[in-house]
């Protein structure tokens, strides 16, 4: 039997996060767009839990559940603490309706790879060293400490290098895509 893709991400497998991404994006875009109000919201919080899944792989006990469901709740509960965090008054009962939540269409794996391609399109005209802490930080799962100390960058700058790269992906990916996601052309 193959190594499930989480242990293959614990183990520092680099194929492991894409297959990861291949095998599970459609999941965590479709809830992720299914509790957001804006694409916007929907792209950060994906981001976040592929982030989460990177750092939290090493706890997947297939014992406890299937893959599908350890990824499903990573991205529940980075949704409700999203949720949370926006809200202005605490929400109590706020979180219940994710209990009951369908699934939104996460597009075909056809859209999922242009995605993806076009993403990888826009890190590419990155500047070197925003490439390498998004490198390190998302695909390899590297907290800020972690990155500041392979790359010898302070701290701050690691920070900065993170946000900044990640903001100008998100504007050059914007260029090319309206609100519906549909491709300007």
């Amino acid at each position: 039997m193959a190594e499930s893709v989480l242990k293959r991400i614990a183990h520092g497998d680099p194929r492991a996060v894409a297959d990861c991404i291949d095998e599970f994006g459609g999941l965590v875009w479709s809830i992720a767009r299914r509790l957001t109000r804006a694409r916007a919201d929907a792209e950060d919080a994906v981001q976040e839990i592929f982030t989460d899944i990177w750092r939290s792989a090493a706890r997947f006990d297939p014992a406890q559940g299937s893959e599908k469901v350890f990824i499903a709740t990573i991205a529940r509960r980075r949704l409700i603490d999203r949720m949370r965090r926006s809200s202005a008054e605490p929400a109590t009962e706020s979180t219940d309706v994710l209990d009951h939540a369908g699934w939104a269409d996460p597009g075909s794996r056809g859209e999922i790879c242009v995605e993806a391609e076009r993403a990888a399109q826009a890190v590419a005209q990155l500047r070197p060293d925003q490439q390498k802490v998004l490198q390190l930080g998302i695909v390899n799962g590297l907290t800020h400490s972690e990155i500041a100390k392979t790359t010898g960058m302070p701290l701050g700058t690691v920070k900065t290098n993170m946000r900044r790269g990640l903001l100008q992906v998100r504007e050059l990916m914007s260029v090319l895509v309206d609100d519906t996601g549909e491709v300007r052309s």
